[in-house]
């Protein structure tokens, strides 16, 4: 594990590169048990001196296509740096009329068409059994703690962008989705495998190809509104980010600790057959329950 400890994670979706107002402080690159991360971490810091790490989802020059972004190690390297809370920022297309192109939605639960696809777990391919709990796929009193703090940095940005906090909103639809997304799993499912603090801010950037009475989508309509929304993006996290440094570290640190110990009852009790080597990867991200003394029971931790 890295010595330096930064408490907030900024995983930045398609068009969302860098983050304004903030000095950079260096890069670093982890190798994680998964490998290497989508680009190499920038650790930078605001006026305040509040640190964060910013990580690009598809790389530096936007090369990793969805089903290729190496998910588990991009969540490794950010607990390896000790962050306890990250802010997803994912463009989204809209599949409800009110959640126009623009729009900025913390859902609150996700339909999973990826399973098979991608690698979804930590444990996938070793000899640990869990059962991780994804009732709730995002942090809810994370996201109830970004609601008003989102919708008042809209308001700050001007223009009549939207902030959609309910599941309100062809097959998807019929469904009862609101949003199509190709990259919120497996990116939630290992977050809450890490016990870290998870919560995903979507921005919409078309209607997808639901409305028969519109238009056909094209590239140069989604680029525009894309680049619109990075700004704002920028904007949000410019100005929600130290009141979430102060709430880590102060009165509302609860908030965020929502997760932790959540895996202690998820891991199956030692057994002979498991692997000493899967149980030494694992430690990477859960040394609470897989380093020290190897012949504990996590259950009865």
């Amino acid at each position: 594990m890295s010595e330096e400890k930064v408490l907030i994670g900024i995983i930045g979706g398609s068009g969302l590169y860098h983050i304004d107002n903030l000095t950079f402080v260096k890069t670093v690159n982890p190798e994680t048990p998964w490998g290497f991360p989508s680009s190499p971490i920038t650790i930078a810091s605001l006026p305040s001196g509040t640190r964060v790490a910013f990580l690009t989802r598809h790389g530096v020059g936007h090369f990793i296509n969805p089903s290729a972004v190496p998910a588990r190690a991009n969540i490794a390297a950010l607990k390896s740096l000790g962050v306890r809370a990250i802010i997803a920022f994912s463009a989204v297309g809209s599949l409800r009329e009110e959640i126009s192109p623009g729009s900025f939605v913390l859902p609150n639960q996700i339909i999973d068409r990826t399973k098979g696809i991608r690698p979804a777990s930590f444990f996938q391919d070793t000899t640990i059994v869990t059962h991780a709990m994804f009732g709730d796929p995002f942090s809810n009193k994370f996201v109830k703690w970004l609601e008003s703090r989102v919708q008042k940095a809209l308001e700050l940005g001007g223009g009549d962008r939207k902030l959609f906090t309910e599941k309100c909103i062809q097959m998807y639809r019929q469904w009862g989705g609101d949003l199509i997304n190709m990259s919120v799993l497996p990116e939630a499912k290992l977050a809450r495998e890490a016990e870290l603090s998870y919560a995903l801010i979507a921005t919409a950037t078309d209607y997808d190809s639901w409305r028969p009475q519109s238009d056909a989508v094209t590239a140069h309509d989604v680029f525009k509104t894309l680049k619109e929304n990075a700004d704002t993006s920028r904007l949000v996290a410019a100005t929600i980010l130290d009141d979430l440094q102060a709430a880590i570290t102060g009165d509302e640190a609860s908030v965020f600790l929502e997760e932790v110990g959540s895996m202690k009852f998820s891991i199956m009790p030692r057994s002979e057959r498991q692997s000493l080597a899967d149980r030494q990867k694992l430690s990477y991200i859960l040394p609470e329950y897989f380093s020290g003394e190897e012949t504990t029971d996590v259950s009865s931790l």
